[in-house]
């Protein structure tokens, strides 16, 4: 029996992953949660915090298995380490869910508190996922939401309020006898279904055309391919319409410093034409290069941003762990952190960008979804995905893409080297994408918005503080109970 439920919690949390994109099934989401309530109903500490754990290797296994394909394919790790790296790193991951488990039984709650306590349990788990060592908050229970009705919520308490809502739900669903226990959580459900969405006004239009160039992973760094790279790349500008071409993320493989100075001619020659954005890599070897976007026009060097929130193993190097990254023989693995910068102020619309996953973190960028100087009307992400091959990884990174747009109203357009190329409105809606793993330009004419929502506005001023406090009210009551009892 203590086998069949851990392979039980271990499914549900697989399950779970149907909830995320491309899938979009959003109901698995608390479905799953409920089934993994449902074998630790009753549950010891260490029973409950191991079937967390099942439930957490299950959900990470099958939600980044695509993660193979970068340590075995380009790392050149052999299949079976790079098959046990992957294990380790899920059962580091599945440390939390296992800690909102194991915090659970250890409160152990009245069924009508249950409910409530059990989703503030796991919030205060996914805020540790997304901000401890750095933060990985890939696939956190509230992305799966960007359609049905938590997604009204979005611009109103986050991703990470979300999370907690259909956390209140899932353990509201196993008391349906209950009245007063499970009509709180529905009527919070349905509520996203009429709350207000207008928080932002339209703030002008921007023709912008993305490119994704297509190029193998195995072939980005070779040097023997990389002049005939550049060569293509500058010829699919030449051949783009007016308005802004935003290239993807290090499309530029050469430095700027170390670039050919013709080709730095030929792309200042080509601004001339059209405002470039477009991705590569600025400093030296001795201060380490800041993976950036340029913005070129006129013939000139305007406008730089460089990359803040890196991530672990692929451009910085925990301590520790660099035999391991020398192993991969990634290039360009120990990069330098980028300086903040204000948006580019072009065409009457100011352009957030946003390199690679840092637009999981809407705690990082909310100064652009406010008002005043910082305040972007357009976020722009340049990403290189063809790390993780073509499954699952292009569409779940396109869905942490439309969460932003729903909770700061604000459109997001992606240039990708391989997948998803997109244009995201301030509804979250995906109004247009190219088809992956081809070559193409996506030309859109895009609506910048101003102003800000009620989330925006509170993350701005108080950061994520405000779930915090609520996360850790179970362990206030943990260290309260202890105190009672020891009192005379």
């Amino acid at each position: 029996m203590r086998v069949w439920s851990f392979a039980a919690a271990l499914g549900a949390g697989a399950l779970q992953v149907l909830a995320f994109a491309p899938f979009g099934f959003w109901l698995l989401q608390p479905l799953a949660l409920s089934g993994l309530l449902l074998l630790a109903a009753g549950q010891g500490v260490r029973r409950a915090a191991g079937l967390g754990a099942a439930f957490g290797l299950g959900w990470f296994g099958a939600g980044l298995w695509w993660l193979f394909i970068s340590l075995h394919e380009f790392g050149g790790l052999p299949a079976p380490l790079a098959v046990l790296a992957l294990l380790l790193l899920g059962a580091f991951l599945s440390l939390y869910p296992a800690a909102a488990l194991a915090l659970h039984a250890r409160l152990r709650p009245s069924p009508r508190w249950a409910p409530p306590l059990f989703a503030v349990c796991w919030l205060a788990a996914e805020l540790a996922r997304a901000q401890w060592f750095t933060g990985f908050p890939w696939i956190a229970g509230g992305y799966a939401h960007t359609a049905g009705p938590w997604a009204g919520w979005a611009p109103w308490v986050g991703v990470y309020g979300i999370g907690f809502l259909t956390a209140w739900a899932a353990a509201a669903l196993l008391q349906p006898r209950s009245p007063k226990v499970w009509l709180a959580p529905l009527a919070l459900a349905l509520l996203g279904l009429i709350l207000p969405q207008d928080f932002s006004s339209p703030a002008g239009r921007l023709q912008l055309h993305l490119l994704q160039p297509n190029v193998a992973q195995s072939h980005k760094f070779d040097p023997a391919r990389i002049e005939r790279q550049l060569s293509d790349l500058l010829d699919q500008i030449e051949q783009a319409p007016p308005g802004l071409v935003l290239a993807p993320e290090s499309v530029l493989p050469v430095p700027l410093a170390l670039m050919d100075v013709a080709a730095q001619q030929r792309i200042a020659d080509l601004s001339r034409a059209r405002p470039l954005l477009l991705g590569s890599f600025v400093g030296s070897n001795e201060a380490g290069w800041v993976n950036t976007l340029m913005g070129w026009q006129g013939g000139e060097l305007r406008y730089l941003y460089g990359k803040r929130h890196l991530l672990p193993f692929g451009e910085f190097i925990p301590p520790g762990f660099e035999w391991f990254v020398r192993a991969l023989n990634i290039p360009m693995d120990s990069q330098a952190t980028g300086l903040h910068q204000r948006p580019w102020v072009l065409g009457g619309q100011r352009l957030r960008p946003l390199i690679c996953y840092e637009d999981l973190f809407g705690e990082d960028m909310v100064a652009s979804a406010l008002s005043g100087p910082d305040a972007a009307t357009v976020f722009v992400n340049a990403s290189n995905l063809a790390w993780f091959g073509r499954l699952m990884v292009q569409d779940q990174h396109l869905q942490f893409s439309q969460m932003r747009a729903l909770e700061f109203q604000r459109p997001v357009v992606r240039s990708t080297n391989t997948g998803a190329t997109a244009w995201v409105d301030h509804r979250g809606q995906v109004r247009a994408r190219l088809a992956p793993e081809q070559v193409g330009v996506l030309s859109v004419e895009v609506e910048g918005r101003a102003g800000a929502t009620p989330y925006a506005r509170w993350l701005g001023a108080l950061g994520l503080r405000p779930l915090w406090a609520l996360a850790l009210l179970p362990l206030i009551g943990v260290a309260l109970r202890r105190r009672l009892r020891r009192s005379p």
